[in-house]
């Protein structure tokens, strides 16, 4: 018997219909002998309607108050599948992410985990029970409520297999796995059989949509077993662990692309020791993560400086950026959007000189000049112009030895939730 921890997206449970099937795939898990933790997220599309409806009444909800909101989507998940579970004649219990046990920093949107305590759940596995968890959720120690941000069920899930010691965790999809890159652009990408925690850590930091990077964090801190796969079908899915074999000439396992990326400049600042530490830390402070950092020459004692941010970080950055000018002098700031960050990564790319070279040949020959560059022992990463992405992809697909013969079908849009 073995301690599997099921983690079921939100087109996984997006009607009825796929519940009693997400149902029936538990119980089949539970006849073979093991004993079943499942986390779930909202259906569907109930966080995005729950962020519009809030949006109409006011266009700058407070954050407590949107996670109070945020929360009850996975709570009507977590109840409608324990009552399916029980429909097939087994016993289920639903638990809020609170009453699993998760603790949080007192950070609203974006909390982390500092502690979980899941004596609850433990007590029911031993009760015989199939235990159903709301995903993407926790509470402070002074009992306000929080979320993880978007993808924060997959992060819900590796935490909780880690605390109950659980023998593997399963992250069900609409794909099959982890691929070389997003099947909805390239349909002939390739299924990766395993993948290691760096190389996972990279692509979904660099905007792969199927596992959440603090999710993988997890995996590997704790050394998690991990599998990827489908919620659609039994096939067999991508592990994800310390070190996955090369496959014979591919040096790059995945391309990854982001497009919430904004860039912004400062231009004309003194240079003196400290500016930097300065506007970082203002930025840090606000919550606000900065990507890539680019700095010119020094003319005339001054200098300039871009980076990027999330574009939905932008106007709060420059904001930021405006409060510190009294104490950072600087001639202006200027901002860049219709931006994409593509990505390669391969931990065969450490021992291959010249990988780099070949993708900016690639995206330079599809017309697109680069922006921005940032490199790592296993990723190069570009940011260029949005308008011609696909392109850019398929074409870096391609001169990879990434393309299969099979065309991939994909049930809906990937799942981060």
């Amino acid at each position: 018997m073995a301690l599997y921890v099921m983690k079921f997206g939100g087109s996984s449970v997006g009607d009825t219909e796929r519940m009693k099937r997400v149902a029936r795939r538990i119980v089949e898990k539970q006849d073979e002998g093991h004993q079943c933790v499942v986390v779930v997220s909202a259906m569907g599309d109930t966080t995005d309607d729950l962020i519009d409806q809030a949006k109409l009444l006011n266009e700058q909800p407070p954050a407590r108050e949107m996670d109070i909101l945020m929360t009850t989507g996975e709570q009507i998940s977590i109840a409608l599948l324990s009552m399916a579970i029980h429909n097939l004649g087994r016993e289920a219990v639903s638990f809020t992410g609170w009453q699993a046990g998760f603790r949080t920093e007192p950070v609203f949107g974006k909390a982390r985990i500092t502690d979980i305590q899941p004596d609850r759940v433990i007590h029911a596995l031993n009760e015989g029970k199939i235990v159903v968890v709301a995903g993407f959720q926790g509470m402070t120690e002074d009992g306000e409520i929080t979320t993880f941000g978007r993808g924060g069920s997959d992060t819900t899930a590796v935490a909780l297999a880690a605390a109950i010691k659980a023998d593997v965790c399963e992250i069900y999809t609409d794909v099959d796995g982890v691929y070389s890159t997003d099947p909805r652009i390239v349909k002939c990408a390739r299924k990766l059989n395993e993948i290691s925690y760096d190389e996972m850590l990279e692509l979904a930091n660099l905007g792969a949509a199927v596992l959440h990077p603090r999710a993988v964090e997890y995996a590997k801190h704790n050394q998690v077993r991990l599998v990827v796969r489908s919620s659609f079908n039994h096939h067999e899915g991508t592990v994800v662990k310390e070190d996955a074999s090369m496959e014979q000439g591919v040096v790059v396992s995945g391309i990854a692309y982001d497009k919430n990326v904004a860039r912004i400049s400062i231009l004309g600042v003194a240079d003196i020791p400290g500016v930097l530490a300065k506007v970082f830390g203002a930025l840090a402070a606000e919550k606000i993560d900065v990507d890539i950092i680019v700095q010119s020459g020094v003319q005339n004692g001054e200098a300039d400086f871009s980076f990027t941010v999330a574009l939905t970080d932008l106007d709060k950055a420059l904001e930021v950026i405006k409060n510190v000018r009294s104490t950072l002098p600087y001639r202006e700031v200027t901002s860049e959007e219709n931006l994409v960050k593509v990505s390669i990564v391969g931990a065969g790319m450490v021992s291959h000189p010249g990988v780099a070279a070949q993708m900016f040949d690639v995206i330079s020959k599809q017309g697109v000049s680069i922006k921005m560059v940032s490199t790592s022992e296993i990723k190069v990463s570009c940011v260029i112009e949005a308008g011609k992405l696909q392109e850019v992809v398929r074409a870096l697909h391609t001169v990879y030895n990434l393309d299969t013969a099979e065309q991939v079908f994909v049930g809906g849009p990937q799942e981060r939730r």
